[in-house]
């Protein structure tokens, strides 16, 4: 065949016609793609943390601080500088430094967060510990505490006195029970202070007095000693004791039904039991495979209502590629790691934000209360196991009920630790917040409980908390009296531990709702991490222990009143 020759359009007025008119079809397709382009994708990635941060000029009044840039898939628009907690100051992306209003001599943690445009937050960079120095010399100490007096109801006293003056500042009052220290109040401004102390030994008289403190430590006199006299019943909670203490970080506490209790020693990835008769403890072996990094390594323990028959131990760990639900069973000379069986693998593991609360229900199912691992969508998408609490048979199998037909029980989940059942059989969790808010929830089946788009009730990115899909939380911490998260539920009370407040709450329940919070224990233990409800009408909380820097754990036996 004889090619046909291109034709000479541009010859002739015709084929000008048509060559503009081959222009305008081709201008009206472009457009048509440029209209149809597709939108990109949502940002959901949030930025890096912060790396680098450190300290520089530090006067009695300021600190300066500085860190290194977050790298982000779109673009870092500012950091957050936080106070234990507690957003300070908002610098725009442009600058990796700022100057920080400081009080003098009173220690307190800082961080640093990235934001992008989107409202995906960074995990918080490396703590740095800051104790801006007196201003001045201070060699004098405060004045003694005056108009001292105490009440007593049943086995709960309640002090309260008048502020002591100082020629700089009171930081701190520490109150004294027959010559013991019982607590420490902040020395914060105001007229009239308060201690209430639990567990006072009953139908006994015992003596009180109230020291101030100052910024460089310096003690005052004496208050004027007052005695009260404890009644004979017991009110809130009964006694509080420290049963032992353990040089390690302890994550999770099983008690057993002979009142014994396992707990578990997280960067050692062993489990260990303690008798609280004797306060001896006895390692009995290590969780094969456990491999942690920063906030990770042997996060939770449960034993089933059959342990004293089937003697499985349940564990939650994080290996060298993801977090996973293992069980092994408990023989006479320790745990069997021949035995071990892993239930629930591919669980995302991070850093951070990997949550670790692991109890059975009243149903005999295991739950599970697993983190973001620092990547805040992952708590949203459901075709993974990050953010979530997860419902299965002691074997591992998923069981008939769950809401979406796998393990998923409920969504939404930031960094949730404990988890407890109350009376009724209803799920009760403590979850850490981000920098606004800690959340005490009950946890609703098939339920989004919000997170990243919800902080408690703050709203953080997309459409924020305004959906009446998302499950509010029952009740919120401020972050500078939280890092709330231990939990223990004894019938209708609920039992909040936490590290940053370094107190207890008391929240009583009435039905689905809470009916009233008292903090408890307020400074008398120093930080509180982990609860659990143990038998016969106690509560045991393993708390900071007392080597330098806090270092290790003390064991905290609470007996409560039979009502309760």
């Amino acid at each position: 065949m004889t090619p046909v020759a291109p034709s000479p359009i541009a010859s002739s007025s015709g084929g000008s016609r048509l060559l503009t008119g081959l222009l305008v079809l081709a201008v009206v397709g472009l457009a048509v793609l440029i209209v149809r382009w597709p939108e990109p994708p949502p940002d959901v990635q949030p930025p890096t943390a912060p790396g680098g941060v450190s300290l520089g000029e530090t006067t009695c009044r300021s600190a300066a601080v500085s860190w290194a840039a977050s790298s982000d898939d779109r673009e870092v628009t500012w950091y957050a500088v936080l106070r234990d907690g507690q957003v300070l100051a908002e610098i725009d992306a442009e600058h990796t430094s700022a100057v920080i209003e400081a009080a003098p001599a009173q220690q307190w943690q800082l961080q640093v967060k990235a934001q992008d445009e989107a409202g995906n937050v960074s995990p918080p960079s490396e703590t740095l510990v800051v104790t801006p120095p007196e201003c001045g010399s201070d060699a004098k100490a405060p004045a003694a505490p005056g108009g001292v007096k105490a009440t007593a109801d049943g086995t709960t006293v309640t002090m309260t006195w008048q502020a002591a003056a100082d020629d700089v500042g009171v930081t701190a009052y520490d109150v004294f029970r027959d010559g013991g220290k019982v607590g420490t109040v902040a020395g914060s401004a105001g007229d009239r202070f308060s201690f209430t102390d639990f567990g006072v030994p009953p139908d006994s008289r015992h003596r009180y007095h109230v020291s101030a403190r100052d910024g460089q430590g310096n003690l005052s006199a004496p208050s004027a000693g007052i005695e009260v006299t404890a009644g004979k019943s017991c009110t809130m909670l009964c006694e509080v004791g420290v049963v032992a203490e353990d040089a390690a970080t302890v994550s999770a506490l099983a008690p057993l039904p002979d009142g014994t209790v396992l707990f578990a020693r997280r960067d050692q990835h062993e489990v260990v039991l303690l008798d609280p008769r004797t306060g001896q403890s006895k390692p009995l072996g290590t969780v094969p495979g456990t491999v942690g990094t920063g906030n990770s390594g042997l996060l939770g323990l449960a034993v089933a209502p059959t342990f004293a028959k089937d003697r499985w131990v349940y564990a939650f760990q994080t290996t060298a590629t993801d977090s996973r639900i293992v069980r092994l069973r408990l023989r006479a000379a320790g745990l069997d790691g021949g035995s071990m069986e892993s239930l629930v693998v591919g669980i995302p593991r991070g850093k951070v934000h990997n949550g670790g609360g692991l109890r059975f229900g009243p149903d005999g199912k295991l739950y599970v209360a697993t983190g973001d691992a620092g990547v805040p969508r992952l708590a949203q998408n459901m075709a993974g196991l990050a953010g979530k609490v997860l419902r299965f048979n002691p074997d591992g199998k998923v069981p008939s009920g769950n809401p979406f037909g796998g393990y998923i029980w409920s969504y939404g989940h930031r960094d949730p630790r404990g988890l407890a059942f109350d009376a009724r059989g209803k799920l009760w969790m403590q979850e850490y917040g981000d920098t606004v808010e800690d959340e005490t929830n009950l946890v609703v089946k098939g339920g989004n409980h919000g997170w990243p788009m919800c902080e408690g009730t703050e709203s953080r990115s997309g459409a924020g908390c305004a959906s009446s899909s998302l499950v509010a939380p029952k009740y919120m911490f401020p972050a500078g009296e939280g890092g709330c998260g231990g939990l223990a539920v004894v019938r209708t009370v609920v039992y909040v531990a936490c590290a940053t407040g370094a107190r207890l709450y008391r929240i009583s329940l009435d039905g689905d709702d809470i009916a009233d919070v008292q903090p408890v224990l307020v400074g008398t233990y120093g930080q509180l991490y982990t609860a659990a409800s143990g038998v016969g009408g106690t509560v045991w909380i393993a708390a900071g222990g007392t080597a330098p820097g806090g270092a290790g754990t003390r064991f905290l036996r609470i007996t409560l009143p039979p009502a309760e």
